[in-house]
């Protein structure tokens, strides 16, 4: 084979395998594409951390309902997570309920990030990652806000400062 034939092989090898994770790329997108504003919110079902205790979103059918996925190596989970106890203290009264969903492999790391970051809304530990997978949070943390119905009006992907009025904002709206 000469010089130049192995450089023609080598670029279509190239552009063969670039196609192909192109295609491999466009596959995995379509199979994790995140959950969308609009629809149902997939069930949600399991033990309370620390409690006996189950949580079962079924069971908040006519309450406003805030999912949030957070893991303790998450810095913007840390910021996000007083927050989001300062706004479930506020309107729980009037029909609001948080979930947190911890996606540690570990219990004791999300024991240790609560010991530091205390909530009073019920967390569940979501290890085998089985929760995320009909959510599919795209960053950590990713709020869902479900309104009375049953549906997700709003996902929020990570945390910043100004996020928690936005937030509340669309909560108030919704109660």
């Amino acid at each position: 084979m000469t010089v130049a034939m192995a450089g023609v092989m080598d670029r279509t090898h190239r552009w063969m395998f670039g196609l192909g994770a192109a295609a491999a790329s466009l596959l995995f997108a379509s199979y994790v594409a995140a959950l969308e504003e609009g629809t149902q919110a997939p069930a949600l079902a399991a033990p309370a951390l620390g409690t006996s205790a189950r949580v079962d979103l079924s069971r908040h059918r006519g309450s406003v309902v805030v999912v949030d996925f957070w893991a303790s190596w998450c810095e913007p989970c840390a910021q996000a997570m007083p927050a989001l106890e300062r706004i479930y203290q506020r309107y729980r009264g009037q029909g609001l309920v948080v979930i947190g969903v911890s996606e540690d492999d570990a219990e004791r790391n999300a024991r240790s990030f609560l010991s530091r970051t205390p909530v009073s809304f019920p967390i569940v530990l979501d290890a085998d990652h089985s929760i995320a997978g009909r959510y599919r949070p795209g960053t950590m943390p990713s709020t869902f806000v479900i309104d009375r119905q049953g549906v997700v009006r709003h996902i929020h992907s990570g945390y910043r400062p100004g996020d928690a009025a936005a937030l509340e904002r669309q909560i108030r709206a919704l109660l």
